[in-house]
């Protein structure tokens, strides 16, 4: 059978009896006869070849085949009538939240920013991460709702972009507590030589700091880069090197005293963005995360 010939019609009587589990109250919510609802249902069983219910007494029982059929309607029409309350301003029921996050960016930042909503029992979240173009493109294609990134997008008339400014942090160097506790370093004026870990290439701090360093004539002994800064924490953690990167990044390890702060540098910033589209239905639990943050970076 192709998709065009399915009834999705007749897929929808069927995933209300299979809801409800009865014929009588599934006619009556859709306002047809029981004799109307059970013809739908055998045009349906069908179309697949196969039974969807059996009967036991006076229940109806879904079969293997009936069970596999009301995951995917569950799936069809409970994203059919989140999609009618989006568009109709409704905020009854669960609503689904899509998060993408640079793949450079803090873990830890990204989960105390949805923190909020992870207490939240009608919010469905769905995070994603990648490059920062990718993310975008899902957004502007309204495959996301919103994008955390650690850089703005270039201004493009024709994908006018909203970059609402979360704030900043400085940088810190961190070292196992083991070796460093009580120790201090300038950054970048005692670096020269000294084994670091570094977030890569594609990281927003790294021109800083590669910067930093040349001005300073200042050569560190680069012993990894990492894009991932979920592995750039483990590395921190284990290498036994000191390590460039936001202290959000190791948060916790910093707390249990298992890495310390050897130094820090106000001249090399992270900032934290979360980037929307101009025209987007309004998702009241995303409109609450970013009123707290009022300051919008209108990009085209």
């Amino acid at each position: 059978m192709k998709l065009d010939q399915l009834n999705f019609h007749h897929l929808l009587y069927f995933w209300r009896v299979a809801k409800l589990g009865h014929l009588t109250r599934a006619a009556e919510e859709l306002h047809t006869s029981q004799s109307a609802v059970s013809a739908q249902i055998r045009q349906l069983e069908e179309r697949f070849g196969d039974d969807l219910f059996t009967r036991k007494g006076r229940k109806l029982i879904l079969t293997d085949t009936g069970q596999l059929v009301l995951a995917y309607a569950d799936n069809i029409f409970g994203l059919g009538e989140e999609m009618l309350g989006r568009l109709q301003g409704r905020t009854a029921g669960l609503t689904r939240l899509r998060v993408g996050s640079v793949g450079t960016l803090s873990r830890n930042y990204q989960e105390n920013w949805i923190r909020p909503l992870l207490a939240d029992p009608d919010v469905v979240l769905t995070l994603e991460s990648g490059l920062l173009n990718d993310l975008v493109a899902r957004l502007v294609q309204h495959q996301l709702d919103v994008v955390l990134s650690n850089e703005t997008v270039p201004a493009d008339p024709d994908r006018p972009m909203h970059c609402l400014f979360l704030g900043s942090q400085s940088i810190s160097l961190v070292g196992p507590a083991s070796r460093w506790a009580s120790q201090s370093l300038r950054i970048p004026e005692d670096l020269d030589g000294v084994d670091i870990a570094l977030p890569g290439p594609r990281h927003a701090l790294r021109a800083q700091f590669d910067a930093l360093c040349a001005t300073a004539g200042v050569a560190p002994r680069l012993r990894a880069e990492v894009d991932d800064m979920a592995m750039l924490r483990l590395i921190a953690r284990d290498s036994g090197w000191l390590t460039l990167l936001p202290e959000v990044v190791v948060q916790d390890e910093l707390r249990a005293g298992v890495l310390v702060t050897v130094g820090h540098s106000a001249a090399l910033q992270e900032r934290f963005y979360a980037i929307t589209t101009t025209h987007r239905h309004r998702i009241e639990a995303l409109e609450k995360l970013l009123a707290g943050r009022p300051e919008y970076l209108s990009q085209g």
